[in-house]
């Protein structure tokens, strides 16, 4: 499949803004089943130095500084990117999860004990019991982890209300996991939060996913948006594998990965620091088109 990407970033300043700079990671990865042979980042003001480069995930990042007086920045991103269906492997033929989270223990350099950098507590993803507790009926002794994996998918899905006004970017998880709402960003950081609790390696990815109008409608332009899952180190050979709690799929060829962390702090789009101006407003309009579509710009 392939799709034109064009995620539009606004911010409006309450006052002037003198000096600032940012941090970009909208670039799609180049991954086994994907690749993106185009893109280009649009940035109004001119900004008076640019560097692109690579942070210690891997993910493209761009960095840009604009100097002298202004009350708007806008951030356009485009990108071509094609994206192959994935193909998974029988659940039941995955390790037991116990030895998963052993393997990652190992002093050697191994592919699980290089995933075992991602079994810790970060910045916005805690561990404690209650996660642990939460995952439990899953993760039962020899269970294989793939199964164990689709099964809190399932169970995260189920039992959580997608609600963008229970939380904020900033709502701790512990709170998330109480509230049972939520949205795509918050349901991800619970199940890392649940994994990372039992001793497993797993990862924060966002990216985009292609959505369909309610039938009968059009595309509305700007109505998508970015979206954030979960992947699991499930050992060799089957490697990385992610998952969607939001909608409780495995990802396939509509989802787009741009990058991936610890937690969401790790891959914010768009961050920085601006002298001046006070308070500000963000507007956000996402596009993901198949190339048989187009849009107005």
């Amino acid at each position: 499949m392939k799709y034109r990407l064009i995620h539009r970033t606004r911010y409006t300043y309450e006052g002037a803004v003198t000096v600032s700079h940012h941090m970009a990671r909208l670039v799609p990865r180049t991954l086994p089943g994907q690749n993106c042979p185009w893109h280009e980042l649009e940035i109004h003001p001119t900004p008076v130095g640019r560097g692109v480069h690579l942070d210690s995930f891997g993910n493209e990042t761009t960095y840009f500084e604009i100097e002298g007086k202004h009350e708007t920045l806008e951030v356009i991103s485009r990108s071509l990117v094609e994206v192959s269906p994935a193909i998974y492997r029988d659940p039941r033929s995955t390790p037991p999860w116990e030895l998963i989270r052993e393997a990652c223990q190992f002093e050697k350099l191994t592919p699980g004990s290089e995933a075992g950098a991602f079994r810790f507590s970060s910045p916005m993803v805690p561990l404690g019991k209650e996660f642990a507790e939460y995952a439990g009926g899953e993760f039962y002794p020899g269970r294989p982890i793939l199964e164990a994996v689709l099964g809190l998918t399932n169970c995260i899905h189920k039992d959580f209300m997608f609600d963008p006004k229970a939380t904020e970017v900033t709502t701790p998880v512990a709170e998330v996991l109480k509230k049972r709402a939520g949205v795509c960003q918050d349901f991800a950081h619970v199940m890392l939060a649940c994994l990372r609790s039992l001793g497993l390696p797993a990862r924060y990815v966002s990216g985009y996913l292609e959505t369909a109008p309610p039938p009968g409608k059009i595309k509305l332009t700007g109505a998508d948006a970015s979206h954030a899952w979960v992947s699991v180190f499930c050992g060799e050979p089957a490697g990385w594998i992610d998952t969607d709690p939001t909608n409780n799929i495995l990802p396939g060829d509509r989802h787009v990965t741009v990058a991936w962390g610890r937690d969401f702090s790790d891959v914010s789009p768009l961050r920085g620091v601006t002298l001046g101006a006070g308070g500000q407003k963000l507007d956000v309009a996402v596009d993901v088109l198949r190339v048989d579509e187009s849009i107005g710009e």
